[in-house]
């Protein structure tokens, strides 16, 4: 006769439940195919936008900065926080998301059509490829603007390599991660575009936390 024990109850959900949740996060995540097809409009100063939210913000890696523009393209409103230091995903994201832009900003939920665009800067490690990271703050970002009357813009890396719009074949070497903010008042002109470069890396834990 032989003994054996069965896998409990208890044992077995944690495995199941950690797969499931795996499987909930990758479902709450934009690639860039996706993020192409959604109709993304195009900043007309890229480079003037980056580093005005640069020069307010300063932000070091694991930094999100938010900023609502008007249909100029004129900043409204804008606020940074910092990143929880918890897997990627864009639930989280999202609520993160549209906690600041209620702090900042009331909804155009009434409006039939957005005239407000949202566009989401965030600073991290690694170079400008995309990440599943950055597809949870695509999706985070679209949910969050949809929450809240707006019209979803563009997402925007910030690196030691510079700036990358994701999506488009746009960016520059400056601003970037580790430059000094050039001053508010200063109009940059608008930047030829720069391929894209390789590298790696993932985003890094950080102290401080801004809004405006």
């Amino acid at each position: 006769m032989t003994f054996g024990f069965a896998p409990s109850t208890a044992t077995s959900m944690p495995t199941s439940s950690a797969s499931a949740d795996s499987a909930n996060r990758l479902a709450r995540m934009l690639e860039p195919a996706e993020w192409a097809e959604a109709g993304i409009p195009l900043l007309r100063n890229p480079r003037g936008v980056v580093s005005g939210l640069h020069a307010r913000h300063r932000p070091a890696p694991a930094t999100a900065v938010v900023a609502v523009l008007d249909h100029e393209e004129r900043l409204a409103a804008s606020a940074s926080f910092a990143r929880r230091p918890t897997a990627a995903d864009g639930w989280e994201f999202r609520n993160a998301l549209l906690a600041h832009l209620r702090r900042v900003i009331p909804h155009d939920l009434r409006r039939r059509t957005p005239v407000r665009t949202a566009v989401l800067l965030y600073c991290r490690e690694g170079d400008e490829r995309w990440t599943e990271e950055d597809g949870a703050w695509m999706w985070g970002l679209r949910d969050a603007c949809t929450l809240h009357g707006l019209r979803c813009g563009a997402y925007i890396t910030l690196t030691r390599g510079g700036w990358q719009v994701l999506g488009e074949d746009r960016g520059g070497r400056r601003p970037s991660s580790t430059s000094q903010p050039s001053a508010l008042a200063e109009r940059p002109p608008a930047p030829d575009p720069v391929p894209l470069r390789t590298g790696g890396g993932a985003a890094q834990a950080l102290q401080h936390t801004a809004a405006r």
